[in-house]
C-alpha cells in the first residue's frame, strides 16, 4: 500500500495544475488518471489564456439563431435529437443565467481567476522551462456586421470599467495584424492582454515533468474505484492500494462517474467539440489566435498547423463523434483564410464540462471529510488551469485564498 497527503484525480490541464501547486507546497501528491497527462478534454482546446474574459457565453436570445440551431442548420450548435430530454433542464437553467443582470453578476465574481490568468501561468511556464510555448501577443475576433459589434456594449463596458485593454478595428487595421485574412469581415476587437499557447499538450505534460520533479507521483489508475478506507480516501491501482488524506478530484466531464456513486450530485452539463489540424495554403500564416465570433469557430497557430475548433454540440459525453459541424463550416473558414490539406485523418472530439452559471466549482465537496471538487470549467480549462490550482491548494493547506472562494463553492446548488 502506497500512502500520500493528497492524490488529485485527472490529469488535464486543471488537475495537473492542482497537483503542482500541493507538491510546491511540501505535500506527497499522486496524480491519478487512465491516460497521460494532458491527453483527454485539454488536448483539444483552442489554446487560449483568456485573461480578458468578460461576459460567458449566453443563451440564444435572437429568433433567428434559435431557428438555424433548431433546423441543425447552424455552425455555432449542433445537438442529438436524442438527448433533448436529458440535457432540457440544463438548457432551461443556463437560459436563466444568460439574463443581462445575471452575466454582469457572473463576470464580477469571474474577475478575480480571469485576471489572474495570464500571471499564474507565465510562473508554471517559467519554473517547467516552458515558456517556448507562450505567445503575448493577444488574439482577435471578428464581427462580420455593425449589429454584432453594438451588441458587445454591455461586455465592452464592463472591460473598460475592469480595465480590460482592447481596440475596435476597421477590417484594413485587423488585417495590418494578420494579414492573412480574407476582408469578408466588417470590424474586429483586438484582445491585446490575452495569451496563448502553441501546444496545450505540451504545456500540460511540461507542468507534469515540474510536478515529478518535486517529487510528485504520476499513477495509471481508474477513478471509479475511489471510496473510504477507514479515515483517508483510497484507489485501487495495478500495484495495490493508493490511500491520501485528502482527494481533489478534477476530472472535468468524468467527474460525475466518481461522485454520483459518492451522493455528490451537481448540474454538470457537457458540450462537446471538434478540432482538425490544417496546413496553411503558400505562405499564408497566422501569428494569434483569431475567432469568427458570428459563426462560431476559432483558427489558432498550434505547431500542428492551424487548428480549426468548432462551437457546441450537445449530445451524451460517450456518443460517437458527429464533426458535422466542420463540414458547415469549411467553406466560411476557408473563405477567411487559406487553409489547406489536413494534418490528421480525422477530427478530434472533446467534452467540455460546464455548469449552467457558467462557473467552475473549486471547493469542498458537500458530505465528505477532506473531499474537494475542482472541475467545470466549461471554455476555459487551460484558461483557469494554474489558478484553479492555486486556489484550492491555498484552501487545502489553510492558507488565505488570494480571493474569496465562496462564489465557486458545490453549496451554490443546493
Amino acid at each position: 500500500m502506497t500512502q500520500v497527503d493528497a492524490m488529485v484525480l485527472g490529469a488535464g490541464i486543471v488537475g495537473t495544475s492542482v497537483a503542482l501547486h500541493l507538491a510546491k507546497r511540501g505535500l506527497a501528491v499522486a496524480l491519478v488518471d487512465r491516460r497521460a497527462p494532458g491527453e483527454e478534454t485539454s488536448y483539444g482546446n483552442a489554446g487560449v489564456i483568456e485573461g480578458n474574459t468578460t461576459f460567458p457565453p449566453g443563451f440564444p436570445s435572437d429568433l433567428v439563431t434559435l431557428l438555424r440551431v433548431a433546423l441543425k442548420r447552424s455552425p455555432e450548435a449542433n445537438y442529438h435529437l436524442g438527448f433533448l430530454p436529458a440535457v432540457a433542464p440544463w438548457l432551461l437553467a443556463f437560459r436563466a443565467a444568460s439574463r443581462p443582470d445575471r452575466l454582469i453578476a457572473t463576470a464580477r465574481v469571474m474577475r478575480p481567476l480571469f485576471a489572474r490568468a495570464v500571471s499564474e501561468h507565465e510562473a508554471l511556464l517559467a519554473e517547467a522551462g516552458a515558456t517556448r510555448y507562450l505567445r503575448k501577443n493577444g488574439w482577435m475576433k471578428l464581427y462580420r456586421s455593425e449589429a454584432s459589434i453594438a451588441a458587445l456594449g454591455p461586455a465592452l463596458a464592463f472591460a473598460r470599467d475592469a480595465g480590460i485593454s482592447f481596440r475596435v478595428l476597421d477590417k484594413e487595421a485587423a488585417r495590418e495584424l494578420e494579414p492573412s485574412l480574407a476582408p469578408v469581415f466588417h470590424r474586429a476587437v483586438f484582445w491585446e492582454g490575452t495569451a496563448s499557447v502553441s501546444n496545450p499538450l505540451a504545456v500540460t505534460q511540461a507542468y507534469s515533468a515540474r510536478f515529478a520533479a518535486l517529487s510528485g507521483v504520476v499513477i495509471t489508475a481508474d477513478a471509479r474505484t475511489l471510496h473510504r478506507a477507514g479515515n483517508r480516501w483510497r484507489i485501487d491501482t495495478a500495484q495495490g492500494p493508493l490511500d491520501a488524506k485528502t482527494a481533489v478530484v478534477a476530472l472535468g466531464p468524468f467527474a460525475p462517474d466518481v461522485l454520483e456513486p459518492l451522493g455528490v450530485r451537481l448540474p454538470l452539463g457537457i458540450k462537446r467539440g471538434y478540432h482538425r489540424h490544417f496546413r496553411p495554403v503558400g505562405n499564408a500564416a497566422l501569428s494569434r489566435p483569431v475567432v469568427d465570433a458570428d459563426i462560431g469557430y476559432c483558427l489558432a497557430p498550434m505547431e500542428q498547423g492551424i487548428r480549426l475548433t468548432t462551437g457546441v454540440e450537445f449530445a451524451s459525453r460517450d456518443a460517437p463523434p458527429t464533426p458535422v459541424q466542420l463540414a458547415r463550416l469549411m467553406p466560411t473558414a476557408k473563405a477567411l483564410f487559406p487553409l489547406g490539406q489536413t494534418v490528421e485523418a480525422a477530427p478530434w472530439m472533446g467534452s467540455r464540462p460546464c455548469f449552467p452559471d457558467s462557473r467552475p466549482v473549486i471547493g469542498r465537496a458537500p458530505g465528505h471529510a477532506d473531499l474537494w471538487l475542482a472541475f467545470g470549467h466549461a471554455h476555459w480549462g487551460l484558461t483557469l488551469g494554474p489558478v484553479t490550482g492555486r486556489l484550492i491548494a491555498e484552501m487545502i493547506t489553510d492558507a488565505t485564498p488570494f480571493t474569496d472562494p465562496a462564489p465557486y463553492g458545490a453549496e451554490r446548488f443546493s
